[in-house]
């Protein structure tokens, strides 16, 4: 039965629509008014304050933290100082993806792994031997995101401490409402923002002070329905979505790895040892049969086939996670994952993953769509992520 997280007392009050989904055993606000628009539009113009207290957050400390975030990541954790953070895949023996999250390097020897799913069997696992505790802290620390062009200017009349020329993926510590929280210069929607990491139980304190200073600044609680096409745009992949987790894959053509999901800039092979390190040397040299790229749905053609009916197209609002086939010519050589309509870039735009001799951008490919119960295919182009990426979101 899921749960309210540690804002619910006032999310839940917000929420006008009971617009509720289901994320890691807890109540998460879909969207809380009647359309998604508004809160879209603040993650683009203004600012956006969204809950992500449901991400998994794990600690890990000791003498062989550091030893153990190596065996375990793709990435080589030893290149970030303290107060420094990473994106980063994990695998399996197999050099397939289990998960992808960010890793914040705390101290020498003290990081804060977040993820979207459990992965507490999986660095236990892997710890045996190493003089290293790991302490599940999921319920303990709340979370928010802080996205949109105003989010700095909010932070600094907020926050007491040093944030105001915080880089992106660097951390920094101070108070919110005379609470301590940390903050991250992260987030899921590819725009200028921070994530902030509080205890639970100061949890109500940060909110209520970061809205009554963003009022003025256009701040809007915002659902992870807008978080979700804003990541769309950003070209951000979402686990069991985008791709399957190697966990839970039923047959080996499910699963991934990171170069067939376009993450194989996150593989370091400077490490000399790290878990999928053999299979994925071996992948690197002979190449990928897959590839998760970009997809743009032409309109003229999509408005042509609408027409035949006396239909308008009926573009998906929200990011529309259902699958559908990728042809070229009579073949199928792929899916897109995710797809929705951009208000910002005014196009038709998702994320597919494709036989690799079809991942050249600008290769024409047509997509599956329904209309008027018949199934059709409208030309669309593969093309470079992300669809969205202003420079303010790592100025």
């Amino acid at each position: 039965m899921a749960v309210g997280t540690p804002f619910h007392p006032r999310t839940s009050v917000l929420n006008k629509s009971l617009n509720w989904r289901h994320w890691s055993g807890y109540f998460s606000a879909g969207c809380y008014d009647d359309f998604v628009q508004p809160e879209y539009a603040a993650i683009r113009n203004k600012a956006a304050l969204i809950d992500v207290s449901p991400l998994y957050k794990y600690w890990v400390e000791g003498t062989g933290a550091t030893d153990l975030i190596q065996r375990v990541f793709t990435r080589d954790i030893t290149k970030c100082s303290p107060m420094q953070a990473i994106y980063t895949p994990w695998c399996d023996s197999d050099g397939k993806v289990m998960q992808e999250g960010t890793v914040f390097r705390l101290d020498t020897d003290v990081y804060q792994v977040n993820a979207a799913e459990p992965a507490m069997r999986w660095l236990q696992l892997n710890s045996e031997g190493l003089a290293v505790t790991i302490s599940d802290r999921s319920a303990t620390v709340a979370a928010l995101a802080l996205q949109g062009p105003t989010s700095r200017k909010i932070l600094n009349e907020c926050f007491k401490g040093d944030a105001s020329g915080l880089r992106f993926f660097h951390l920094t510590e101070g108070t919110i409402g005379g609470m301590p929280v940390t903050i991250s210069r992260t987030g899921y929607t590819g725009d200028l923002g921070y994530e902030i990491w509080i205890s639970a139980d100061c949890a109500i304190t940060v909110w209520d002070t970061l809205l009554d200073v963003g009022r003025r600044l256009g701040i809007t609680p915002c659902g992870i329905l807008a978080m979700d096409v804003a990541r769309v745009e950003a070209g951000f992949i979402l686990i069991d979505v985008d791709y399957i987790s190697a966990e839970r894959a039923l047959i080996p053509e499910h699963r991934a790895s990171p170069y067939e999901l376009g993450l194989g800039w996150a593989v370091d092979f400077d490490k000399e040892d790290f878990v999928g390190r053999e299979a994925l040397v071996a992948e690197s040299e002979r190449g990928s049969v897959r590839s998760v790229v970009g997809i743009c749905i032409d309109w003229e053609p999509l408005d042509e086939i609408h027409a035949g009916d006396n239909l308008m197209p009926d573009l998906p609002q929200l990011a529309c996670r259902e699958p559908v086939p990728v042809y070229a010519g009579k073949d199928q050589v792929g899916r897109v994952t995710t797809r929705c309509w951009s208000t910002l870039l005014k196009k038709y735009i998702g994320i597919a993953t494709v036989q690799a001799r079809y991942a050249s951008y600008g290769t024409a490919v047509e997509m599956e769509l329904t209309v008027n119960f018949r199934r059709e295919r409208v030309p669309a182009e593969m093309v470079q992520l992300p669809h969205f990426r202003p420079e303010r979101m790592r100025a």
